[in-house]
């Protein structure tokens, strides 16, 4: 029902996601004389393209993909979201460009060489999924998140980072923490986010950030608001359960609530259809899976998540504990051969007893970057060539390995370090990717008002200030307080019962290696070569 084509389809368009701000850029196209035929936000793409062609992203609010076919120029432009929310892969053989927004989609066309990329395996293998701008074929790569690039008969140009996190940081001024205005931004990104033709509900567990969005949402929007909580009767009456807080949020707010619990056996029953959605292979996604399935079955089609509240507001452990063991190893960092010799030495007996991390202590401890990959890995550099063909495990390291020491670059202090590493890694190519497949595996859209750029663009000067706000700045945000029990909750993160499912599922205890487990079972899974 939308125009897929300009008036005089000198445009076409191919568009995936949302834009939040497209009536007001739709009032100034027409105030410029634009002439519209609908209410939508992909014929404002059209308009603005028409009018300032690639330069159009800059006032761009929302998540999307889309390429557009420019007949006059005879060339089709790819652009991608800030932070890459929503995918966008392209196969180039040298004759053809084909464009996707699933690998699985490009596979299917056929064409495409499908040999194995070395960095997509390693990487996965490295961090429980598959960095951009990487796939496991050799053939389809990412256009990088917060990218566009420009496809003609003459070829295709570079991708043009048309926005950059870590640019985003670095330059920003340095100043104080202003609770009002912290306040007004993050009202303004919920509200955005909230704009649809249809109902919108909210993921909630018992964290801060999920809780936070209902209380903001509910401010907006009244008590209409309906919230979805998935929880895991292996945990029911545990400290791990998220139910019986959530439940009270839900009460605190009035919100329209309803809870779901799942077990092994509804694992066992969707773990075909689960892996047929993931389009890249990711050790996470379980429970946005299954909550995006709760949620769909409650009618659903628009959810909001908390997603990205922990990269802005520092709220992951390795926050504090990366810069402290940065600090502590400093001065091996002018001698990088002896960590290489500790590790090569220490590496086989420590694996047997701990985590073989704690043999790269020294070698991979004295950097934000390189500590970052010691906090985040699920296997070390050199334990790759035991999962992996070795020349491919070590061709895929030496893609990578430049690209996380050098993800902090240009940053001054550890808050900013830090953010941008969980947000251009972990956020980007294993949350957001998740959301994105299992959301529209149950046709579910799901919107994160904390992942938007211009929520970061306001908290900038505060990241790199000297005292950057964190969770409980975030969750004094709302009129009505959170309930203490929300307040005063340690950190846990969402945990899924993965290792007893699993164990279940194979008849065996996978003990504390089951996570690796689990890892070499979505591999297979995906995996085809």
């Amino acid at each position: 029902a939308q125009p897929m084509a300009s008036a005089d389809s000198a445009l076409q368009i191919v568009f995936n996601g949302e834009i939040y701000n497209y009536r007001a850029l739709r009032q100034q196209l027409i105030a410029d004389g634009a002439v519209f035929v609908s209410h939508s936000d992909t014929e404002v793409l059209l308009h603005l393209y028409a009018r300032k062609g690639p330069a159009m992203l800059d006032d761009l609010r929302g998540m999307f993909a889309f390429s557009i076919w420019d007949e006059r120029r005879k060339g089709l432009f790819l652009a991608r979201d800030p932070y890459g929310i929503k995918p966008l892969y392209f196969a180039d053989d040298g004759r053809t460009i084909r464009v996707a927004s699933q690998v699985k989609a490009l596979l299917a066309g056929g064409d495409i060489d499908t040999a194995p990329a070395p960095a997509g395996h390693a990487g996965f293998f490295l961090l429980g999924y598959v960095p951009e701008p990487w796939t496991l074929y050799r053939g389809i790569e990412s256009l990088p998140a917060g990218g566009s690039l420009w496809i003609d008969s003459s070829g295709r140009g570079e991708p043009r980072r048309w926005f950059n996190l870590t640019r985003e940081l670095s330059e920003a001024a340095a100043a104080p923490f202003d609770r009002e205005l912290l306040d007004e931004a993050l009202r303004d990104s919920v509200r955005h986010h909230l704009i649809a033709d249809v109902p919108v509900g909210l993921f909630l567990s018992s964290g801060l950030d999920s809780a936070t969005l209902v209380a903001l949402a509910t401010e907006i929007k009244g008590t209409s608001l309906r919230t979805v909580t998935l929880g895991f009767d292996e945990y029911l009456s545990s400290p791990d359960d998220e139910v019986p807080l959530a439940e009270e949020i839900a009460r605190a707010y009035g919100t329209q609530h309803s809870t779901h619990r799942i077990n092994a056996g509804d694992f066992r029953d969707n773990a075909e259809k689960l892996f047929a959605a993931m389009d890249q292979p990711s050790i996470d996604g379980v429970n946005t899976y299954f909550v995006s399935k709760a949620t769909h079955e409650a009618g659903l089609k628009v959810a909001l998540s908390g997603l990205g509240g922990d990269e802005l507001f520092g709220g992951y452990d390795n926050f504090r504990q990366i810069p402290k063991l940065v600090r502590g190893l400093s001065a091996f960092r002018l001698l990088p051969g002896l960590g290489r010799a500790l590790r090569w030495a220490s590496a086989p007996a420590v694996s047997q007893m701990i985590s073989p991390k704690y043999a790269g202590l020294l070698e991979y401890g004295t950097s934000h970057g390189d500590a970052y990959l010691l906090h985040r890995a699920l296997y070390m550099p050199w334990e790759l060539p035991n999962v992996l063909d070795p020349d491919l495990a070590r061709a895929g390291w030496a893609e990578i390995a430049p690209r996380i020491r050098l993800g902090d670059e240009g940053l001054s202090s550890s808050r900013a370090k830090i953010s941008t590493l969980e947000s251009a890694w972990y956020m980007r190519n294993q949350l957001l990717r998740d959301a994105d497949w299992a959301g529209m595996a149950h046709s579910l859209e799901i919107r994160t008002p904390l992942v938007d750029a211009t929520l970061l663009r306001r908290l900038a000067p505060w990241i790199a200030g000297a005292h950057p706000p964190g969770k409980l700045d975030m969750a004094a945000t709302p009129a009505t307080p959170l309930p203490d029990d929300v307040l005063n909750r340690a950190k846990t993160g969402f945990a899924v019962p993965i290792r007893s499912w699993l164990a279940e599922r194979s008849g065996q205890d996978l003990g504390e290696r089951g996570l690796r487990g689990w890892a070499q079972s979505v591999y297979r899974a995906q995996w085809n070569g």
